[in-house]
């Protein structure tokens, strides 16, 4: 190997440096030597190890340090230990604009507003005397020439631990190992995924279980499991601050976000809990119920076949327990909840932006964009010379402007192809429920026969509601295997300039292929099934042969709670078995493989190698998991107000899991700057937005409640109603019109007992007008006044939470004001401070200028010697 000798491991499990015991260990190289393995392609192996050997010796060359030792487990994994001296550190800080420390911060904090009570919050606080307070420091982009400006005490330790790993993993990402055809070949990445090396990772501090041995470590890790992972400490705020430092920036905000949109959630979960029991113990003096249950009202009531041929007429009052739950979810609680979770994630986008902005003061990422590099796979596609227009000089680009029209144009044109993929996979699912439908009807009682307590929860509605909702949501889970891998390729393709530019493209598609996939379902309950069926004798067919689904006689709203329920849950149960139990599984399996050398004591390096990778995007699908969560707990919480409660357990749990899944599970990813959530943000603003149209929408369309309102204020107006006072009765007998059964079509007649009486006429869900008026069957003024109603309600309710939206926003700045003294004092104090060492400098360089000058002039003046 060139430029280092193999050495054998020191005997110190918990060691972070070379075998000397004073180069720090920045970052391992894992690979096979191929002389061991069993199986010996010679050609294949000798372009692998002169790929390698060119790699580690330009590694070499940049000025890191390596280290080669065998695995004490496998001789044939070797572990190339790579350290970063200070000159190159200081070298590439500068070339990366890191910023560093210049003097202890000195500015006064803020006391908070609850100081008063910090007794009632101490419990839920870490402990101080464990995780210490980070010191804070007026910082500014390095710079070599002003070395003397920085906060330099010990050089070992000016450079933290996930600085320096940043450092070398930006040196091994663009370091060359093969040219080819005048193309350079570089990178790490191309290297681990050609398989040349098998791993490239930062070590932890320490095992997580215990401290390290040398008192010297910090043992992070440990601190961090013990009191932000522990199932004890669940009740305990997050340690963000270490997380910030131990992870970097990126996984440190993706924290903070998590955990105040799960604090934000307690709110909305008490609101919803609270109209939920409103519902639930009100639902008995819901005299709509009581009229479908009574046996001399909607037993009496004989409803018209829902389905051609293979149907009978029903009595209404056999979907008497559909309509008592109908009753807990369709309520003036749920009115009020639309309206409250309307305003709700208004106020929570907009406190999160000033705690975000907290953030990036704290944690020193106000001026992130100035730091941000190129992709190494960008800079290897650089060919093209064009003029930058800003600084008029020359640069490379990897293609031209009309070449990324054209990867644009393709790269649409494929997004578009799979979300109509997605749609007809939809459309599957919805004829699926036309077709079952048919064979529950006349299925069902006969497999049910003689068990009238079970018929009368499993109706041929109810069973077809759930099995489409189980088969939709395994094609959701199946769908998402194939777009994530399709979305990467179509980023990849397009090639995005910067990380945070990939992620933001990826984030975009991933969210349209993932809102399309997990959300369409529901909105074809929500707002299409049961709205275009026409009436018995002349129904509404799909594709010529299917006939449109109708909704149970009390709407769809109960079967999008049931769409909802299973979705949400089903989701939260797999993703837990992804993210928990399969890192578990493969790490107790790659236990067991080296249990035979279990009395060996295994080197740090070769514990971290033998977890589980989390990958470059593994931040990405946390984020995508809340966020299609998000929608869900704003999209259709109308229909479904205890979604903000089952969204905060499962949230308390994801903080926890992925707690413990990184710390334990996972090797340590490599530290990342991030300046805020990235695209997410806009995501939630547009999901915000639509959130206020789709649960109006679910009120006035979906629910039932327009319709009784109207009947209600309109009880001494016929054919409403012809009562002396406010009262609901009578209005199931005012929706259901009448259908005379001879007016059937031989296609839509049903299929009735031969044993029972069949009767003159049916009645079916809709305004229309009876049999024998001169517009029999077309809808009726009753019809249209519900329908503007409807639509009145929509634009009040709209135009009401847009507006108190609108004036939240602007009453709540992004930034508060003491943030924004605290910016501005230290860029003051920064800028002095610089200004004033330069002066100090200019002034001491002039001194000694000028005493050159004087002595000059004395020996031109001085008489010289014979």
């Amino acid at each position: 190997m060139p430029g280092h000798n193999q050495e054998e491991f020191n005997g110190k499990s918990d060691s972070l440096f070379f075998n000397d015991g004073q180069r720090r260990i920045d970052f391992v190289l894992v690979y096979e030597d191929e002389s061991r393995k069993e199986t010996n392609k010679k050609g294949s192996n000798e372009k692998q190890r002169r790929k390698r050997q060119a790699y580690e010796s330009n590694l070499i060359c940049d000025g890191l340090h390596l280290e080669a030792t065998r695995s004490i487990l496998d001789d044939k994994l070797v572990f190339v230990k790579v350290h970063a001296p200070w000159e190159v550190l200081c070298t590439y800080a500068e070339i990366m604009h890191i910023k560093l420390p210049l003097k202890p911060n000195d500015l006064k904090t803020w006391s908070s507003a609850f100081g008063n009570f910090s007794w009632f919050t101490k419990v839920l606080q870490v402990d101080e005397s464990i995780i210490k307070p980070e010191q804070e420091f007026f910082t500014a982009p390095f710079e070599k020439n002003r070395m003397n400006d920085f906060y330099i005490q010990d050089r070992d330790t000016f450079f933290n631990p996930a600085t320096r790993s940043r450092i070398v993993y930006f040196i091994l990402s663009r370091v060359m190992y093969q040219v080819r055809d005048n193309v350079k070949k570089f990178g790490i990445n191309r290297l681990v995924s050609s398989g040349i090396y098998k791993a490239a990772f930062p070590l932890h501090d320490c095992n997580f279980s215990r401290k390290s041995e040398d008192l010297s470590c910090p043992s992070e890790r440990y601190l961090l499991y013990r009191e932000w992972a522990h199932p004890r400490s669940i009740y305990k705020k997050q340690p963000l601050d270490l997380i910030r430092k131990y992870y970097g920036e990126k996984i440190g905000i993706y924290f903070a976000w998590l955990g105040y949109y799960t604090k934000m959630l307690f709110l909305a979960a008490a609101v919803g809990v609270a109209c939920f029991l409103y519902g639930y113990f009100n639902q008995d003096n819901c005299t709509w119920s009581k009229e479908v249950c009574h046996p001399d009202i909607g037993g009496k009531i004989i409803m018209c076949p829902q389905c051609d041929q293979h149907c009978s007429f029903w009595n209404l009052n056999i979907t008497c327990e559909s309509s008592k739950k109908l009753c807990i979810f369709d309520s003036f609680g749920t009115l009020v909840f639309a309206v409250f979770m309307g305003i709700w994630v208004t106020l929570f986008l907009e406190f999160w932006k000033r705690r975000q902005a907290e953030l990036e003061y704290e944690w020193d990422t106000v001026e992130l964009q100035q730091e941000e590099q190129p992709r190494p796979e960008y800079e290897a596609q650089c060919t093209h010379v064009v003029i930058n227009e800003i600084t008029q000089e020359q640069e490379r680009v990897p293609f031209t402007a009309w070449g990324k029209c054209v990867r644009i144009t393709l790269c649409a044109s494929a997004v578009l192809f799979w979300i109509l993929l997605i749609i007809a996979s939809v459309i599957g699912i919805i004829v699926y429920r036309l077709s079952v439908f048919i064979v529950f009807s006349t299925k069902l009682p006969e497999t049910l026969n003689g068990t009238a307590s079970i018929q009368k929860y499993l109706t041929p509605q109810t069973a077809t509601s759930i099995t489409a909702a189980l088969i939709s949501f395994v094609i959701i889970m199946i769908l998402n295997i194939i777009y994530e891998k399709v979305a990467i390729m179509i980023t990849n393709f397009e090639l995005p300039r910067t990380q945070t530019d990939y992620e933001n493209s990826l984030t975009m598609k991933m969210f349209l292929f993932q809102f399309v996939n997990y959300y369409s379902s529901c909105f074809y309950i929500a707002f299409f099934k049961g709205k275009f069926v026409g009436y018995p004798g002349d129904p509404v067919y799909w594709l010529g042969k299917y006939r449109n689904e109708e909704c149970d006689p009390g709407g769809c709203l109960l079967e999008l709670t049931t769409q909802l329920t299973i979705i949400m849950g089903g989701k939260a149960i797999w993703n837990n078995i992804q993210e928990v139990l399969l890192p578990w599984v493969k790490n107790l399996i790659g236990r067991c493989r080296t249990v035979s050398s279990a009395e060996k004591i295994s080197p740090r390096w070769e514990q971290d190698y033998h977890l589980q990778l989390m990958g470059k995007l593994g931040l990405f699908y946390e984020y995508l998991e809340m966020i299609i969560q998000f929608g869900f707990v704003t999209l259709f919480v109308a229909s479904f107000p205890l979604a903000p409660l089952l969204a905060l357990v499962n949230n308390i749990l994801e903080i926890r899991v992925d707690a413990w899944k990184m710390t334990t599970q996972y090797r340590r990813m490599v530290p990342e700057k991030a300046q805020d959530i990235g695209a997410w943000q806009p995501i939630m603003q547009g999901i915000a937005i639509l959130a206020v149209v789709t649960n109006a929408m679910i009120i006035a369309f979906t629910s039932d409640m327009i319709p009784r309102l109207v009947y209600y204020w309109s009880f001494s107006v016929p054919p409403y109603g012809n009562h002396t006072h406010h009262t609901m009765e009578g209005y199931i007998n005012s929706t259901l019109s009448i259908f005379n059964v001879a007016d059937f079509k031989n296609q839509s007649k049903g299929n009735p007992d031969p044993n029972a009486v069949i009767p003159t006429t049916c009645r079916y869900r809709d305004f229309r007008n009876p049999p024998g008026h001169e517009q029999q069957y077309k809808h009726s003024i009753y019809y249209w006044h519900v329908i503007a109603a409807k639509l009145a309600f929509i634009i009040v309710m709209e135009h009401l939470i847009y507006s108190v939206k609108f004036f939240v926003s602007y009453a709540i700045p992004d930034v508060s004001k003491s943030t924004k003294s605290k910016i501005k004092r230290e860029k003051y104090l920064t800028q002095k401070l610089l200004r004033e060492n330069h002066l100090k400098d200019m002034t001491k360089n002039m001194g000694v200028i000028a005493e050159r000058m004087v002595e000059v002039v004395d020996n031109n003046l001085r008489p010289k010697s014979e």
